[in-house]
């Protein structure tokens, strides 16, 4: 792996291990674990007791070195500030289950790059190289195999000395668990190691479950099943009494089970010659199958049977407990291990630029975040992010998750399931749709009123799905509840009034992702209200849907209109009279419906002005909806040259290279001399309201990176990595954790927006009802691609150009290829394939079913 982390970079390092939707277990930058979020909600800080990686060295039967795979603390030594009550927290030093006071290494170095981390540990004074490697396998399109409840290690000690020498490696985990706890030794086909379960006989408590862990079956195992039971610093002290004796660890075993802290330990043990090289398998596996709504207060249910209603996760339904999940993740890991690698090296060979690739690779660790779950049918469900300990704004929001362009095209039925979701249990019987869906699933609606980005945005990420999928059962399946959504637009039951006239633009109160609502036409908005009614007139023609016509003229007269009357020249703006009062009295009427007041919530009696509007500022967001469009297939919706004059401008106004004097009175996710692109800002003569746009002077990463792909797409390559850099430069693990970019929490699904940066600079195309598929890249290279079923890499280089299919089998009918008037001839492997050529595209008769293995080749 290219990337390194080196000295302070590490300082803010956590890698989460761990399946979709399974919760994860983290790896810092010194190599302890830490952040145990594997009980159905975040859990930050957490280190789960004294568990933690060691290694012992033996010459002649005399032990001669032994230490924990840490490497020095890093971090404030007076102690945390959130731990307030005994004699722990600021003021009595680090934590003892850091365990920063037992012999160590001096110094490590963390090499990451999504789904793949290692840790080598550096101290000269011990007698050997010891690297630790982790993983959890991430196979795009095999979702089950992506969801498994355990994190995967690998030790590899190289002996250097010029002696024989016997190294043991030992793994000791906590028991989590407040009640009696029962240890128990598992012996399977392929795996051995120890259970952590309690007396907890209810198979529905919310508690219910066990960690295991271990290693191969077959290998030599010691263990101890319990630590030695003392009070005061006992038990640490008598383990490291038993691990540093010559010989074998000693097992203990308590007959009565106890509820104080109770640590166990596999150990492995071998005899290295100079030069040898040993390398071991290590697991811990996790089952708590038992769902519960823990952040919705009580009031707020429809019905009291569905507040504490248990559900079960997924992975409930793949492995009947913890032992089961252990015994197929070893079984597996040769198969699991070698696809994870061959997407990894796929991904990481493409031609982008570092920092971009970074992007694309690191925020995708999202996805085995405890910011995701999946439900008891295997679907999706996303908080935005998390908090401390619990999930942060629920509901797969659909504005946030607008932008996170990871899952539809790494795991597509993931995706469709968001989809299936929404439209399930969101809509009304009106077409509206709250943003935020409910659990447990059937538990009513929420109280809140639609928002135009969330449900016009889910209109285009249907026809994506649709597209990418190629499956019109699927659309016709949705497509009445699609209709219905468009539609609310002009609904005389829509209470915010978006278009009442069909006139194809928004002009009334229109809630959206900044948490408040703009009044009047904006092109942000109205954008994904015109791609919303161009992909549906394509939805409709397929279905035979007669207002297919409708539709398109509607999107004609909103594109028209947003062209004309709000673009000022240099970027696209909102059309309001921010003094006017009456503009949020016309919609006392929803107060109604929804409740709240509009006029107290939104008139500035001080200013004499409407508050929380953009009115003549530049928003960062103001072609939001273009991007979506291009990066779903639905295509133009704007005038070209309006939008490449709009992305100058946000460059030009929004960027600041360097953040020492932009004032920002809201979250702080960019400071100092660090850069970053701002919500919305009103250059010099364009009036700012008194009270703007919340979150306006923030930067906020999802944000950045829409309006950074969308340069780049047009041509302002260096405009749109400056802001990439900007981004990556704050997470350069010394002042924020690489794998964790924060917005409203942490692990913020709204990131994902940076894998278009591949889909751009890859030229992706696709529309698989046609088996249409293939790049037009920015440059020559190498780039990955993924799609439903299938993935693998396209190349593109002076003389031919190439496709090779790592992963499924998918079938093709148009190859869409650079210079397709060019080529010469074609072959699929080393066979000459007949071929027709189209205006961006090769077309074969039929279509070519592309095995795994199989290279597609023309030559120019």
């Amino acid at each position: 792996m290219k990337k390194i982390y080196r000295g302070n970079k590490r300082q803010e390092i956590c890698f989460p291990l761990g399946g979709i939707g399974t919760g994860s277990i983290g790896l810092d930058g010194t190599g302890r674990l830490r952040d145990w979020e594997i009980f159905n909600r975040p859990d930050k800080g957490s280190v789960n007791g004294f568990s933690h990686f060691g290694v012992k060295a033996e010459k002649g039967g005399r032990t001669v070195d032994a230490r924990v795979l840490n490497a020095d603390l890093m971090g404030s030594y007076m102690g945390r500030y959130v731990e307030k009550k005994g004699h722990a927290g600021y003021g009595y030093g680090p934590d003892r289950h850091l365990m920063s006071g037992v012999p160590h290494f001096r110094d490590c170095e963390f090499a990451g790059e999504f789904p793949l981390a290692q840790v080598r540990f550096l101290d000269e004074t011990f007698p050997g190289k010891v690297t630790l490697d982790a993983f959890n396998p991430f196979i795009p399109s095999d979702p089950d195999g992506s969801s498994i409840p355990a994190a995967f290690f690998s030790v590899e000690i190289v002996n250097d000395t010029g002696e024989e020498l016997a190294y043991t490696l030992e793994l000791s985990v906590n028991n989590p668990s407040s009640r009696a706890h029962i240890h128990r030794i598992i012996k399977g086909k392929c795996f051995q190691g120890i259970e952590l379960a309690d007396d907890l006989t209810d198979d529905m408590d919310p508690k219910y479950g066990s960690i295991v862990f271990g290693i191969p079956a077959g290998d030599d195992m010691q263990v101890q099943r319990y630590w030695y039971r003392g009070s005061w610093f006992d038990n640490l002290s008598v383990f490291w009494q038993d691990l540093t004796a010559p010989g074998a660890l000693r097992d203990r075993n308590y007959e009565e089970p106890g509820n104080a802290e109770d640590i166990a330990t596999v150990a492995v043990r071998t005899v290295l010659a100079p030069g040898g090289v040993w390398r071991q398998r290590f697991l811990i596996g996790w089952h708590y199958p038992n769902c519960v709504n823990y952040w919705k207060p009580a009031d707020q249910y429809d019905s009291a049977e569905d507040r504490g209603r248990v559900w079960k996760n997924w992975y409930a339904s793949l492995f009947a407990d913890a032992p089961s999940a252990a015994e197929y993740a070893m079984a597996q890991w040769d198969r699991l291990y070698e696809e994870t690698l061959c997407f990894h090296d796929a991904l990481y060979s493409s031609t982008l630029p570092e920092e971009a690739l970074e992007a694309v690779g690191s925020n995708i660790a999202v996805l085995k975040s405890p910011t995701v779950f999946r439900l008891t049918d295997g679907q999706f469900y996303g908080f935005e992010g998390c908090s401390c300990d619990a999930g942060s704004c629920e509901g797969s929001c659909t504005h946030v998750w607008n932008y996170a362009m990871a899952l539809p095209f790494l795991f597509p039925s993931l995706e469709r399931s968001m989809r299936e979701l929404d439209y399930t249990y969101n809509l009304r019987e009106d077409g509206g749709m709250p943003f935020r869906l409910q659990l447990p699933l059937g538990s009513g609606r929420w109280r809140f009123r639609p928002c135009v980005d969330g449900q016009m945005g889910g209109i285009i990420k249907t026809y994506r799905e649709w597209k990418l999928s190629g499956d019109d059962e699927w659309l016709a399946k949705w497509w009445p509840k699609v209709k219905l959504s468009l539609e609310y637009a002009w609904s005389p039951q829509n209470a915010d009034k978006w278009d009442p006239g069909r006139t194809g633009v928004i002009t009334g109160r229109q809630h959206h992702t900044l948490d408040m609502e703009l009044f009047g036409p904006n092109a942000w908005l109205n954008g994904f209200y015109i791609g919303a009614l161009k992909a549906a007139s394509e939805m409709a023609d397929a279905m035979g849907d007669g207002d297919a016509a409708l539709y398109r003229e509607l999107a004609r007269k909103g594109r028209e209109y947003t062209d004309q009357e709000l673009f000022n020249g240099e970027y696209y703006f909102q059309k309001v009279d921010i003094r006017d009062k009456g503009v949020p009295e016309s919609f006392r009427a929803s107060d109604q419906v929804y409740g709240g007041d509009v006029v107290g919530t939104y008139w500035n009696e001080e200013a004499g002005q409407i508050k929380y509007q953009i009115g003549e500022g530049c928003g960062i967001d103001q072609l939001l909806g273009q991007w979506m469009c291009e990066m779903a297939g639905v295509g133009e919706i704007l005038d070209p040259s309006h939008v490449s004059s709009a992305l100058r401008a946000i460059y030009r106004h929004n960027f600041k290279p360097s953040l020492r004097d932009h004032f920002n009175p809201c979250r702080i996710y960019g400071l100092n001399d660090e850069a970053g692109m701002v919500i919305c800002d009103w250059p010099e003569g364009r009036e700012k309201p008194v009270v703007p746009v919340p979150y306006a002077e923030e930067c906020m990463h999802g944000f950045e990176y829409q309006a950074a792909c969308h340069m780049i797409s047009k041509g302002l390559e260096e405009e749109g990595l400056n802001v990439v850099r900007g981004i990556r430069a704050r997470y350069d693990g010394e002042k924020r954790n690489p794998w964790n970019e924060m917005e409203c929490g942490s692990n913020y699904a709204r990131s994902m927006a940076s894998y278009a940066l591949l889909l751009i600079y890859s030229g992706f195309r696709f529309d698989m009802r046609l088996k249409r598929m293939g790049m037009l890249p920015i440059r020559r290279g190498r780039y990955f691609w993924s799609l439903d079923g299938a993935w693998g890499t396209f190349t593109w280089l002076e003389g031919k150009a190439e496709l090779n299919v790592l992963y499924g089998s998918p079938e093709l009918g148009e190859w869409v290829i650079p210079e397709a008037d060019k080529v010469k001839n074609v072959l699929m492997d080393a066979s000459p394939v007949p071929y027709r050529v189209g205006k961006d595209a090769l077309l074969f008769d039929g279509s070519l079913r592309l095995a795994k293995g199989t290279r597609l080749t023309c030559v120019y």
